[in-house]
């Protein structure tokens, strides 16, 4: 992960610590408005209160903060997915798996623009965490998954177009929260959209994959 250049020169102290927090939220902010080439130092010094100077001295650059930004998004993003357990019920690891998908669409908007325009721009940042950490992790949730499949507790499919998808259709509820929004009107388009969307997720994922739902043990 890329450090601020304070914790690199010295041992942070705690108002250290909360510059840096406040530095990487404006940048956040100016990141998911403007993308990273949109963006700009004084921008998000602006954002976060500080003189340009002083946001320099934690960190030196505008890439400094963006891969700091994209890798702490990238870690908080594999988070559901590092707890998608062999030995669950399919039934309820896959319900669980999108609705917390969901619930940082709806929580974490910000943040999973910043990471599509990563992933727009090419990966610049992250592609050696997409080919290594990444791909790793998901081939090892791809295995469960086959391996449901071989016992006959949800149809055969492929495994790595069945998470695309997942990621797809839940981050559309950040990604394109504005469309979403418009299109379902005023009346339907408040928090309850996520709820909506989750049992609508569910009906499509598990009733397409046939899942059989095992009964739970006494």
């Amino acid at each position: 992960m890329a450090l601020p250049r304070a914790a690199r020169t010295q041992r942070r102290t705690r108002i250290q610590e909360a510059k840096e927090e406040q530095i990487l939220e404006a940048a956040l902010e100016v990141f998911s408005l403007h993308g990273f080439r949109g963006a700009t130092v004084d921008q998000i010094a602006e954002v976060a209160g500080m003189s340009k100077p002083n946001l320099l001295y934690y960190f030196r650059t505008k890439e400094t903060m963006h891969r700091a930004l994209i890798t702490r998004v990238l870690d908080t993003w594999l988070d559901p997915l590092r707890e998608f357990d062999a030995e669950g019920n399919p039934v309820s690891e896959i319900r669980s798996y999108i609705r917390r998908k969901l619930e940082m669409a709806r929580d974490f908007p910000r943040e999973s623009r910043l990471f599509a325009n990563e992933i727009l721009q090419g990966a610049p940042n992250i592609e050696d965490e997409l080919k290594g950490p990444l791909k790793a992790l998901v081939d090892e949730k791809a295995e469960v998954i086959r391996t449901w499949a071989k016992a006959g507790k949800i149809a055969k499919c492929d495994p790595y177009h069945l998470i695309f998808s997942i990621w797809s259709t839940t981050q559309h509820y950040a990604d394109f929260d504005v469309q979403v929004r418009a299109v379902l009107g005023q009346d339907n388009a408040g928090e309850g959209r996520f709820e909506d969307a989750a049992r609508f997720l569910e009906q499509l994922f598990i009733g397409g994959l046939n899942v059989n739902e095992q009964p739970s043990e006494v």
